[in-house]
């Protein structure tokens, strides 16, 4: 009897219907089926006045979700994906990513094609896709505040009404570098396509073992985001006086003071997609972002006078 798992975003009808349904469905074909709440996955903010919140990473795994688990089945939106893979990476189980939003740029298959993917999932025929994580740490006197597993990035920012935000930066045992942005975003491959796309940053194949950095509307022309090896962690000091706000995928974060620095390590615990096909990232990048269509005005020829 298959031991399986199912994640899902309650504050979305469709997806508490879809939990429903694979629950029952699951367990009649025998399944040992464990449900747990995407929210689990979410650390929430701390507060300049409660700086200290640290929630390890291992302690977001669901009751029951263990290494004896085939697989997860997690049903949302991308918010939902990057929760659930907070939530199960620790303990090794792939995630099948089922979309009951809007963008679905992290999903597999949509709620219609639940009948044919509850076959290939049974009958395991699907492949694994590993992609890396990395883990986020922010310090102050060797005090380990706050820690979060990220899939997507790690931006370092001012809050509003502030100066401009002044960073040293080390990668790994390279010579610190200065940098003067808006702010600061650490991305992984999987992440290339989100915060750091938008702020300039390359599209990365999810197979490329590497992290990049880019910086928020930097103060000089000369400074760039750069592409390194995710085998190479990173370190952050902010030279400012006010503090700055740590966010995580999106939906994560704490206050980095004055004298606190942050840590960027590559994670022990990689993300696990399920695939049901051939890998098709161009294709979703063709779908999702428009990458790669046809100009509408492409010429077929030309005459000359």
């Amino acid at each position: 009897m298959p031991k399986v798992g199912i994640i899902f975003n309650d504050m979305k009808p469709a997806a508490c219907e879809a939990a429903d349904i694979w629950q029952e469905k699951l367990t009649d074909r025998g399944c040992d089926v464990h449900v747990a709440n995407g929210l689990g996955g979410l650390l929430g903010y701390s507060s300049p006045g409660r700086p200290v919140c640290r929630t390890p990473i291992d302690s977001l795994v669901p009751p029951y979700f263990d290494k004896d688990m085939a697989f997860a089945v997690v049903l949302g939106g991308d918010g939902t994906v990057l929760s659930a893979f907070r939530q199960v990476a620790p303990a090794g189980i792939p995630l099948l990513t089922v979309n009951t939003g809007h963008m679905g740029f992290l999903t597999e298959t949509y709620l219609n094609q639940l009948p044919t993917v509850m076959e290939q999932l049974l009958e395991g025929s699907y492949r694994v896709e590993e992609r890396s994580m990395i883990v986020i740490k922010a310090y102050h006197a060797d005090q380990l505040l706050w820690e979060a597993l990220c899939l997507n990035e790690m931006v370092l920012n001012r809050e509003p009404l502030t100066s401009m935000c002044h960073f040293e930066v080390a990668v790994g045992n390279h010579a610190p570098v200065d940098i003067a942005a808006d702010g600061i975003i650490i991305s992984t491959p999987t992440g290339s396509t989100a915060y750091s796309l938008s702020a300039g940053g390359p599209v990365i194949t999810p197979g490329v073992s590497v992290t990049q950095l880019i910086p928020i509307c930097p103060h000089s022309l000369a400074s760039r985001g750069i592409v390194f090896p995710d085998s190479e962690p990173v370190k952050i000091t902010a030279a400012n006086t006010d503090p700055l706000v740590l966010v995580v995928d999106g939906n994560a974060g704490c206050y980095v003071m004055p004298e606190d620095w942050v840590v960027i390590e590559p994670s022990p615990y990689p993300a696990k997609f399920i695939r049901l096909g051939s890998p098709e990232f161009f294709r979703v990048l063709r779908e999702k972002l428009g990458w790669g269509l046809p100009h509408i005005a492409k010429p077929t020829s030309v005459e000359l006078p």
